[in-house]
C-alpha cells in the first residue's frame, strides 16, 4: 500500500520562522505518526528566490505567458539562471537541516522506506513557501517513488453523483493561441487510448460556459496564455484572442463540473500557481500547473510524458514525477524546466487513476448481458469462497502458525534500525567483574558491591533501578546498609520468579527486605520455537508460589518511570489498559499468526527495538566503572537503571526473532530483554513508538 505524509505549516513568516507538524499514514487512513518541529527564520530565502524568479522570466523563452513584449529587457544568461538555482536550491536543503527540523528528518526516516510510493502534500497557506522547489528537497532523491504536492489550510470533500461511461471525458480548451502552438497538444491529446475528447478552440465566453454546464467531464484541459497578478496572484485565462476569465468568471459552471465528478484539471499554461489557488476554493480533487512562465516545447513534452504513463495507469503522483524528471534533458536549452510542473492536491479527495477514472456501461447487443457475466462468475465465487474457508480453517487449527511467525520474524528485520533509548541505562555485570570479586557471594553480585552500587547510583538521582539479580535470601548481617537501603529505597525494584506447577518449577522467592509493591515477576512466554515475541504484563500468581507480584518487572519500573510525569494506568470498562497516549490492548487464543495459544495473564505482542544489534538499544556501562567513578551523573541521572549479568556462565540469554547476518538466531541477556520491555511501555505511553497490532479474526477472514 503506499503512504500519505502531509507537512503542515502553522502561522509563521520568513522573518520569524514556521511551525511544522508532520504527519505519517497509510492511504485513506487516519495518520498514524505525528511529530512537531520548528523552521528557523531564513529572510534571505524569499531574496533568493526573488532573484532566481526575475533572471529566469527575463529569459527569452518563448513562453505561454499573454504579456507583451519587453522593452530593454535585462541581459541576462542561462548560466547566470542554473548559478542562482543551484543557490536557492543549497540555501533550501540548508533551512530544512536546521537543528529544530530534525524530529520531523528523523521521524520522516524511521517510518518512510525508499522503495514505498509516496504522496507528500505541502499545507499551507502561505504563497511565498508554495512557490519554492520543494522538489529539491535531499530526502527526495533517496526516495524515487515519492512527489510533492500543494495544499490550502483548508479542504472539503464535494459529493458527487457517479457516471458510468466507457471512456475517460476529456474537455480540451485551447485558447488563446498568439504566438504559441496549441495544436502540438491537440495532437498529443487525440492520440490518448479509451478517450473522449471535445476541443473548444478559441471559444467565446458563453459557449465554454454552456459546456461545461451541459455535459458531465472527468479531466478538464487548457492550453494557452494565463497570468496571476496582484498581491493574491489573482489567476486568470485568456480564451480567445479579446477575451479573457478569471477563475471567480467561472466559478457556478466550475461548481456544477466538480459536483458532477470533475477529478482533474490541467492547465499548460504559464503561472498557474494563482489559477490553483482559486481552484482550491472550488474543492476539485486536483490540479497539474505550471509554477512559472512555461516555453511551448517544456509545456508539450510535459503533456506527452504525463499522458504516456498516466495513460498505462501508473498513480497520477509518479505519472507526473516521472514526467516532469524527463524536461531534464531540455535545461540546456530551458533552464529549471524541471521546476515547473507542480500538483496542486484537495486533501479531502485521493488521486483519479486512468483506470478507475470511467466503468463500463452494458449498451449494444454485442455485449454480453449482465445476468450472462453473473452466471459465468458464480462458479468461480463459490470456488474463491470454499478456498477461502477452508485455508482459514486450516489456519485457525494452527498448522499455518510456523510459516506465519517466521513471516512475522522476517518483517520485524526489515525495519530500519532505530536511536537507542537514552532514557535506560544498563549497568552489566560481566564475566571479569565476577572473576574480580574477592567477595563470598550467591549470586553474579555480593552483598558488599551490591551496597555499593545502589549507594553509588542513588547518589546521581535515577528515577528507577531495577535489580534483574535473584535474591530469595536476606542481606548478611554484616552488611547492614544494604538491607536498609533495600527496605527503604521506594526507587528500587527488584525481581522473583513465579511457579509453575504443571511444569513441576518451582519459583524464586523476591528479597525478603523489599515490599510486594516494589517487586515485579521476570517470567517470559515462550512460543513453541523457544522464541520471545510476547510481553507479559500481569497474572495472577498461584497460592503456593513464592512470587507474589502482579505485575511484571517491566511494568513496575515503566510505571515508576512515568509516575514522575503524571502518567499513571487507568484500567477502561473493556479491559484493556491506557496509559498515557497508548492503549494497550490483550491478545487472545487466535490472534495474527498465533492460533491456539495460551493467553494466560495480559499478554500484547513485543514490539523490538532494533539498533544495529538487539544488545545495543540501550546505553550499557559496567559494574567496575560504575563503582570506580568513571561514569558521570549526568549519565544516570532521571534514567531507568537496570542492573544485570551478562556473563554467558549464568545462562541467562533468550531467544528472539532476530537473525545474525550469518544466519543465526540473536540471543540477548535477560536484562537487555527487561530493557526491551521496558522500552517498550514507555514509548507507547509517551506515543514514540506505535504497539504491534492485529486485525480480528473476522477482519482476516474478510480480507
Amino acid at each position: 500500500m503506499s503512504k500519505l505524509v502531509i507537512l503542515k505549516f502553522g502561522i509563521g513568516n520568513f522573518a520569524e520562522g514556521f511551525p511544522v507538524t508532520l504527519q505519517i499514514g497509510m492511504e485513506n487512513m487516519r495518520p498514524s505518526s505525528e511529530v512537531t518541529g520548528e523552521l528557523p527564520p531564513a529572510p534571505d530565502l524569499p531574496l533568493i528566490f526573488n532573484r532566481w524568479q526575475a533572471i529566469y522570466r527575463n529569459l527569452d523563452l518563448s513562453a505561454r505567458p499573454l504579456g507583451l513584449p519587453k522593452s530593454n529587457p535585462p541581459i541576462v544568461s542561462l548560466e547566470a539562471c542554473s548559478e542562482v538555482a543551484a543557490q536557492l536550491r543549497d540555501r533550501l536543503n540548508q533551512w530544512l537541516q536546521a537543528e529544530s527540523f530534525r524530529p520531523i528528518r528523523e521521524k520522516w526516516l524511521e517510518k518512510l522506506q525508499p522503495a514505498e510510493t509516496i504522496r507528500v502534500i505541502l499545507q499551507t497557506p502561505d504563497l511565498q513557501l508554495q512557490k519554492l522547489p520543494w522538489h529539491l528537497w535531499d530526502l527526495i532523491d533517496r526516495y524515487p517513488n515519492t512527489e510533492f504536492a500543494l495544499s490550502t489550510a483548508t479542504y472539503e470533500q464535494v459529493r458527487h453523483a457517479d457516471h458510468p461511461t466507457q471512456s475517460i471525458k476529456i474537455l480540451a480548451l485551447l485558447g488563446d493561441s498568439t504566438g504559441i502552438d496549441t495544436q502540438t497538444d491537440r495532437a498529443i491529446l487525440e492520440k490518448l487510448p479509451d478517450a473522449a475528447i471535445d476541443f473548444l478552440v478559441e471559444p467565446a465566453r458563453k459557449d465554454l460556459t454552456d459546456q461545461i454546464w451541459e455535459q458531465t467531464w472527468d479531466i478538464l484541459f487548457f492550453a494557452g496564455h494565463s497570468s496571476s497578478s496582484g498581491a493574491s496572484e489573482r489567476g486568470r485565462i485568456y480564451i480567445n484572442q479579446t477575451e479573457s476569465l478569471t477563475i471567480e468568471e467561472l466559478k457556478y459552471a466550475l461548481k456544477k463540473a466538480v459536483s458532477r465528478g470533475l477529478k482533474l484539471a490541467i492547465f499548460n499554461s504559464c503561472d498557474g500557481l494563482g489559477l490553483a489557488r482559486e481552484f482550491a476554493d472550488l474543492h476539485i480533487p486536483q490540479m497539474i500547473v505550471m509554477r512559472e512562465p512555461v516555453p511551448d516545447r517544456v509545456a508539450q513534452e510535459f503533456l506527452k510524458y504525463f499522458l504516456e504513463a498516466f495513460s498505462r495507469n501508473e498513480p497520477l503522483y509518479l505519472a507526473v514525477r516521472e514526467a516532469r524528471e524527463r524536461l531534464q534533458g531540455l535545461e540546456g536549452q530551458f533552464p529549471c524546466a524541471t521546476w515547473l510542473p507542480v500538483i496542486y492536491q484537495n486533501l479531502a479527495e485521493t488521486p483519479m487513476t486512468w483506470a478507475g477514472a470511467s466503468t463500463t456501461i452494458w449498451t449494444g447487443r454485442d455485449q454480453a448481458a449482465p445476468s450472462t457475466i453473473a452466471r459465468k462468475l458464480t462458479p468461480a465465487l463459490l470456488i474463491s469462497l470454499a478456498i477461502a474457508l477452508l485455508t482459514m480453517g486450516i489456519r485457525y487449527l494452527g498448522f499455518l502458525q510456523p510459516l506465519e511467525l517466521q513471516a512475522f520474524d522476517q518483517f520485524l528485520q526489515l525495519r530500519p534500525d532505530e536511536k537507542p533509548d537514552s532514557r535506560l541505562l544498563v549497568v552489566t555485570i560481566t564475566e571479569e567483574d565476577v572473576q574480580a570479586s574477592q567477595e563470598p557471594q550467591r549470586s553474579s553480585l555480593s552483598d558488599q558491591s551490591l551496597a555499593k552500587l545502589l549507594e553509588k547510583l542513588a547518589s546521581y538521582q535515577p528515577r528507577v533501578i531495577g535489580l534483574d539479580i535473584y535474591r530469595d535470601y536476606p542481606a548478611e548481617k554484616n552488611v547492614p546498609r544494604l538491607a536498609a537501603q533495600m527496605r527503604q529505597s521506594d526507587r528500587l525494584i527488584s525481581v522473583c520468579k513465579v511457579s509453575d506447577l504443571q511444569a513441576g518449577r518451582k519459583g524464586i522467592a523476591p528479597p525478603p527486605e523489599i515490599p510486594v509493591s516494589r517487586q515485579g515477576f521476570s517470567d517470559f512466554v515462550l512460543d513453541s520455537d523457544s522464541v520471545v515475541r510476547r510481553q507479559l504484563l500481569v497474572m495472577t500468581p498461584p497460592p503456593s508460589s513464592e512470587c507474589t507480584a502482579p505485575y511484571a518487572f517491566s511494568v513496575q519500573m515503566a510505571l515508576r518511570y512515568l509516575v514522575d510525569q503524571g502518567t499513571t494506568l487507568q484500567f477502561l470498562p473493556d479491559g484493556s489498559w491506557q496509559l498515557g497516549k497508548a492503549r494497550f490492548q490483550p491478545i487472545e487464543a487466535h490472534t495474527g499468526g498465533y492460533q491456539g495459544i495460551d493467553a494466560w495473564g495480559y499478554q500484547i505482542l513485543l514490539n523490538y527495538r532494533s539498533y544495529q544489534s538487539l544488545k545495543e538499544i540501550v546505553p550499557q556501562v559496567t559494574l567496575s566503572q560504575i563503582l570506580s567513578g568513571e561514569v558521570e551523573a549526568s549519565a544516570i541521572k532521571n534514567r531507568v537503571v537496570l542492573i544485570g549479568t551478562t556473563a554467558e556462565s549464568f545462562r541467562d540469554y533468550s531467544l528472539t526473532p532476530y537473525r545474525t547476518n550469518q544466519g543465526a538466531i540473536q540471543k540477548i541477556p535477560g536484562v537487555i530483554l527487561q530493557a526491551q520491555m521496558t522500552s517498550q511501555l514507555i514509548s507507547a505511553a509517551l506515543a514514540e513508538r506505535s504497539l504491534l497490532w492485529t486485525w480480528t479474526l473476522w477482519q482476516e477472514t474478510i480480507w
